[in-house]
């Protein structure tokens, strides 16, 4: 399972309170992680609870980002890559789940390019987008606007899930709208499909 979330080190506590407690959940079902291998900030805090509870975490990093994000010294298993690219591809390929936490561009770009390989069908699993203190809320009001506006179709609005709190992850991804390998054909907004 995948999970996207922000490096910083200076975010309220009820952030890496639900990081943590999201960590907690997946590895007491039994899930792996995959994330992008940081040990600080909502990254850590999601790579301690899945720890805590034994749970296998695995990282992947580009080189130059080894040391400035504080690479996470518990992990299952640390993979070194040469780029972003590369750590995206990786992170989302291997993956059956996405889980956004709040955070910034990088998590921004990391869920809109699994929203994007989803709507194109390339990768087909659940997006769940945790909205931890209504962090997303003006995302997903924008989101809907692309949809009044005909920028996407209000078929694409079932791409991913939102919950409150990490303990609703689990729920969310058995009960996500399935999605199939042939979404390209909805990916073309058009008077019919709008």
């Amino acid at each position: 399972m995948t999970v996207y979330a922000s490096s910083s080190a200076a975010l309220k506590p009820v952030y890496y309170d639900a990081a943590r407690r999201l960590g907690e959940t997946l590895a007491s079902a039994g899930k792996a992680i995959i994330y992008g291998a940081g040990g600080q900030g909502l990254m850590g805090s999601v790579a301690d609870g899945a720890l805590a509870r034994n749970g296998q975490v695995y990282g992947v990093v580009p080189e130059f980002l080894k040391n400035l994000e504080l690479t996470h010294s518990g992990l299952t298993g640390l993979k070194v890559v040469k780029e972003m690219r590369e750590r995206k591809q990786l992170m989302l390929e291997d993956s059956d789940a996405v889980v956004a936490l709040p955070g910034g561009s990088g998590t921004y770009e990391e869920l809109f390019e699994a929203l994007t390989m989803k709507r194109l069908g390339h990768w087909v699993g659940p997006v769940i987008i945790v909205n931890t203190n209504g962090f997303y809320d003006g995302l997903l009001q924008f989101m809907e606007y692309s949809v009044e506006e005909r920028f996407m179709g209000r078929n694409h609005l079932k791409m991913w899930s939102v919950v409150d709190e990490p303990e609703q992850v689990l729920d969310a991804i058995d009960n996500s709208h399935g999605w199939d390998a042939d979404a390209l054909q909805y990916a073309n907004v058009t008077a019919a499909n709008a």
